[in-house]
């Protein structure tokens, strides 16, 4: 073994300058292959960022409660509802489940929330809006209010409201201004606005108002529970199996967000699979460049070869000999191409820190000792057919040549 390491060797030596192209080719492939398995990996890791990471990753809502049912002598069915009332379904005993969803493994977040419908009013105008209440200290627990305020703070308190930038716009508003806002439900409150946020999403923008839960509590005259808990996760990915272990603990129908976003996924998956294959013809390029190199190599050294096989020396042995030759060139040039696309992807900035119009690289993503290990494999594979040819050479009418 040692003494057919020291033949490849003198053979890879023998040759410097091609060697040394060989070698740079295959970092040229391995470079390729991290580099695209950190810009697909970011760019996937970029969308979701920007499509869920601000948005609830487990949602539990309360179910609106079923109507009574009549069934007259006659056979006819009838739903019995309350005249001049619309009941809010409500989740009663969240503060019981709160506790233990907050306990579930990777959960980083709750915030439990009464959401409903309303209208803001500013002397002759009116704007209908989305009103969510959450526990102060909360605020940000899920969108990041903290990140997106661009006047005033997020911090909310009794008679205190923050909302959206294109929505102060629409009604001429400013921080400290007085303003009423009236549940659909009828109840109103005069709220102070604390705050303006602009998240980039249009509709959030324009028709959301945040609201402390108890004046939450007050405008839809819920004096307990909640009509929403939604939950984030440290990894998103995990959505469904931690909605299934929530569903089991709690028995309350935690949805994941997946279920939602079919397209999404669908797009995430399609976009996987174009790495795939991008990365497998680099993958190719590496085999096809050492099958030749080795090849031609076979045939420059068949004189040496024939006086190997005259001296005893063996099929295998020869074979294992230009094995060794490619998983030396394989193993060279995947470390020169991992080195090369660490250091290329070092200036990227990190997936915390990913910004638009930029290239989403993800370092973390390169796949840099998957590369190094396929690279060596393939080297190896595309080895075997030079090292059979060399293998087959006639002893006597190598030397005569």
């Amino acid at each position: 073994m040692i003494y057919a390491l020291k033949i490849a060797t003198r053979y890879l030596t023998a040759s410097k300058a091609q060697t040394g192209l060989l070698v740079l080719g295959v970092a040229v492939g391995v470079f390729i292959f991290i580099f695209m398995s950190a810009l697909i990996g970011g760019l996937a890791e970029f969308i979701l960022s920007r499509t869920v990471g601000d948005i609830s990753h487990v949602t539990i809502t309360a179910e609106d409660p079923d109507p009574a049912i009549l069934i007259t002598p006659q056979g006819h069915v009838l739903t019995v509802t309350e005249r001049g009332r619309t009941r809010t379904a409500t989740l009663a005993e969240a503060a019981t489940f709160i506790p233990l969803i907050e306990a579930v493994p990777g959960v980083i977040a709750v915030s439990p929330q009464i959401t409903g419908a309303g209208f803001l009013t500013r002397g002759a105008q009116v704007a209908q809006v989305g009103v969510t209440g959450v526990e102060p200290g909360r605020e940000s627990a899920i969108l990041n209010l903290d990140g997106y305020m661009i006047e005033g703070s997020a911090r909310l308190g009794s008679g205190l409201m923050v909302l959206g930038q294109s929505l102060a716009d629409d009604l001429s508003l400013r921080l400290g201004q007085t303003l009423r806002l009236q549940s659909s439900g009828g109840v109103s409150a005069v709220l102070t606005l604390s705050g303006i946020f602009d998240t980039g999403n249009g509709q959030l923008d324009s028709s959301s108002i945040y609201v402390a839960l108890p004046t939450a509590r007050t405008l839809f005259a819920l004096p307990q529970g909640v009509t929403r808990i939604e939950i984030k996760l440290a990894d998103l990915n995990a959505a469904d199996a931690t909605a299934l272990r929530i569903r089991a603990l709690t028995g309350l129908d935690a949805v994941p967000w997946t279920d939602g976003a079919a397209q999404l996924m669908e797009a995430l998956d399609a976009q996987a699979q174009t790495g795939y294959f991008l990365k497998t013809f680099a993958l190719i390029t590496i085999v096809i460049g050492v099958a030749s190199a080795l090849l031609l190599s076979t045939y420059r050294r068949r004189p040496e070869i024939g006086i190997m096989r005259a001296m005893g020396a063996g099929r295998g042995f020869v074979i294992f000999v230009f094995v060794t030759q490619g998983a030396l060139i394989g193993l060279m040039g995947g470390l020169m191409g991992a080195a090369l696309g660490y250091l290329a992807l070092l200036p990227f900035p990190s997936r915390d820190a990913f910004e638009v119009g930029t290239l989403p690289m993800d370092i973390t993503q390169g796949s840099y000792g998957l590369a190094i290990t396929l690279t060596v494999i393939g080297a190896i594979l595309a080895s075997i057919l030079p090292a059979r040819a060399a293998a087959r050479v006639d002893p006597v009418t190598a030397i005569g040549q």
